[in-house]
């Protein structure tokens, strides 16, 4: 089959790509510009025929959790197919669902990882507090992206939001983690590698009074240097967890002086491609080693 492929987008509603800049433009771009031939399309759309593409680049699937069950099924679908995915569509379902992170903390790495309320259960505080020390907790879905349904909770509150709560755990599960007050106070580090190499870090850091780093919450990014200690304990996670990857981002923060693990971003990172001068032309040489050869 000639060299097609496809850029794998969302039909976009505005939720998730406010203030942000079109990446899946840019990557057209850069497509065009080493002569590969490609479209780009929304995984959901029922009309596109994925059998007529040789490749599959996974870019901007931000909705994939607000239709979960949907996008698993895709999955099967593509891989029924025997399409190449970058990235490996094994890996983006392994990382579609927060409880990987107990397993990346399980192997010795520190990760903010927390409790899992099970679907379905009678969550306690009590039961929450015995891995838990902190004072603060967030709670968010297993599956999920933009901080949706994130809800940051005082310990000393608990009983104004364990309804709530509840009546959240009856539809799905969620993970229940400690408040990062390095967050608000530092920020939070993301890392991009292409190809398991570095290219480029931003510091993310949450608007006044907010706890999320998104930029469509008013948060500020900028780019930085990495240190070396932060560099190397993020190459450590993408060398472990990301083999084979095209792309991958690490975001954490620092606790005094250790890196810690917040989210392993393999599925549909924003690249922040905008921010770096480095970043277009590391992405565009990643590009060319993967489907140039």
């Amino acid at each position: 089959m000639p060299q097609h492929i496809a850029i794998v987008s969302y039909f976009s509603t505005g939720a998730y790509d406010t203030n942000t800049i079109d990446e899946d433009k840019l990557l057209s771009e850069i497509l065009t510009e080493l002569g590969i031939s490609h479209e780009i399309q929304a995984w959901s759309d029922p009309k596109v025929d994925w059998s007529s593409y040789s490749h599959l680049l996974i870019k901007s699937t931000w909705d994939y959790f607000d239709f979960y069950p949907d996008f698993l099924a895709w999955i099967e679908k593509i891989k029924a197919l025997g399409i190449p995915v970058l990235n490996d569509l094994d890996l983006v379902r392994w990382n579609s669902s927060k409880d990987y992170l107990l397993e990346i903390e399980s192997q010795g790495f520190p990760t903010i990882a927390g409790v899992i309320l099970e679907k379905g259960s009678q969550p306690t505080l009590e039961n929450i507090k015995k891995k838990l020390s902190s004072d603060t907790i967030v709670v968010k879905p297993l599956v999920s992206g933009g901080a949706k349904n994130t809800l940051k909770i005082p310990v000393s509150e608990w009983s104004n939001f364990e309804e709530k709560i509840t009546e959240l755990v009856q539809e799905e599960a969620f993970l229940a983690q400690p408040y990062v007050h390095e967050v608000a106070e530092v920020g939070e580090y993301s890392l991009i590698f292409f190809n398991q190499q570095f290219s480029h870090a931003v510091l993310k850091t949450p608007a006044k009074s907010d706890f999320r780093v998104q930029h469509y919450f008013g948060g500020t990014i900028q780019e930085i240097h990495p240190e070396a200690h932060l560099l190397e304990s993020c190459q450590k996670l993408i060398d472990a967890f990301g083999k084979g990857t095209l792309y991958g981002r690490v975001d954490g923060v620092q606790i005094d002086g250790v890196f810690h693990l917040m989210e392993l971003e393999l599925i549909e990172p924003y690249l922040f491609l905008g921010l770096s001068d480095q970043a277009i032309p590391n992405y565009r040489e990643a590009l060319k080693r993967r489907l140039m050869l």
